[in-house]
């Protein structure tokens, strides 16, 4: 349970509704039938161990982690932990494994079959690359050959670890109404063997789903309670789907770009998502608390498109990063980095 030391800074009649909506976000998680676990980033020089950080996993009913490298400290206190872990090809490493079978077999053979303790459930070919961006011009052109040349390094163990990239939703050209939702036309050399990938494998696209960041962008037109799972009412109403959260609308913006590629079929798990508790508009404890916990207690719903399907989801981030820019990106922590939580969540995961 966490601890509330932080409820001397507000007032007799917030620290009453504060408390309240502790007591409401509590039962709706203790309820959900959610699968939501937590990325490990480490980004900062505060950090706990990786042995601290499995037991705080433990401590906290997390039973899912998604790292982004293949530290091998933080994999050998994975291993036999019972936690199920989805690992990152870092970015830079992509064009070495798509132009070579070996050098695939290679990090499969040193990150995965060294650790036949861990529940490995995906890899992640690379973290947001967007081939329009001159960053990512030398890696863009790789990413579908190392998806073939990991899947291939993997025989044996793909139906159990299935293979993926983690997209940005920058790569939609449209995503409102949700049911508009399309990949950018001049991505389609990059993208479309990619899907093709993903329906061949049966394996899902990975994408990091950000209410926070489109808030921000426009509080003009969108409100806060509809970025927090809080409005009372169907805010957008696309034809006969009505959305009450902008996290649905932006998945379905995804289910609907992937379905004018023919893959209908091809689930989405979503790699990212969270709140910040400081450090820019809107970014407070009880922001991040309203939107994590809502979060937990709604993605086992499924989204109005796709209704009844339970969303996979990761919160970002398990502990706060103090190595990252801007100022709010160091605040996306559940946990401090001394392992105190910031505010009460449980966390529920039915998955492998």
């Amino acid at each position: 349970m966490a601890s509330f030391h932080f409820l001397r800074h507000l007032a007799p009649v917030e620290t009453v509704e504060f408390l309240l909506l502790v007591g409401l976000c509590l039962l709706c998680s203790l309820l959900a039938d959610a699968q939501t676990g937590a990325c490990y980033g480490t980004l900062g020089n505060n950090l706990p161990s990786p042995p601290e950080v499995v037991s705080l996993c433990h401590q906290h009913g997390i039973r899912a982690v998604r790292i982004y490298n293949p530290n091998q400290s933080i994999l050998q206190a994975l291993n036999g932990s019972g936690i199920s872990v989805t690992i990152g090809i870092p970015n830079e490493n992509i064009p070495l494994i798509g132009k070579s079978p070996p050098s695939a077999r290679a990090w499969v053979q040193y990150n995965i079959k060294r650790f036949p303790g861990i529940n490995f459930k995906y890899v992640v070919v690379g973290n947001e690359i967007n081939p329009l961006d001159p960053t990512f011009a030398a890696i863009a052109p790789y990413v579908g050959p190392a998806m073939v040349n990991i899947n291939s390094a993997l025989f044996g163990l793909g139906k159990t670890i299935k293979v993926s990239t983690a997209i940005s939703t920058g790569l939609l050209a449209q995503s409102y109404p949700p049911s508009a939702g399309a990949f950018r036309g001049d991505i389609s050399g990059y993208i479309g063997p990619i899907i093709d990938f993903l329906k061949t494998h049966n394996s899902p696209l990975l994408a990091n789903v950000y209410p926070y960041l489109a808030y921000i962008s426009d509080t003009k037109d969108i409100s806060l309670t509809y970025a927090l799972f809080t409005s009372a009412s169907p805010v957008v109403i696309d034809g006969h789907y009505r959305y009450q959260n902008l996290f649905d609308a932006i998945l379905d913006a995804v289910h609907a770009a992937l379905e004018k590629y023919g893959a209908n079929n091809v689930g989405v798990v979503v790699s990212e998502t969270g709140w910040p508790s400081a450090g820019g508009p809107a970014a407070s404890v009880r922001n991040a608390m309203i939107y994590n916990n809502k979060l937990v207690g709604h993605v086992g719903r499924g989204t109005p498109r796709r209704p009844g399907r339970p969303v996979e989801t990761y919160i970002f981030d398990l502990i706060d990063e103090n190595q990252k820019s801007p100022e709010y990106e160091k605040h996306w922590g559940v946990f401090y980095p001394n392992k105190q939580p910031k505010y009460p969540i449980r966390f529920s995961w039915h998955g492998n």
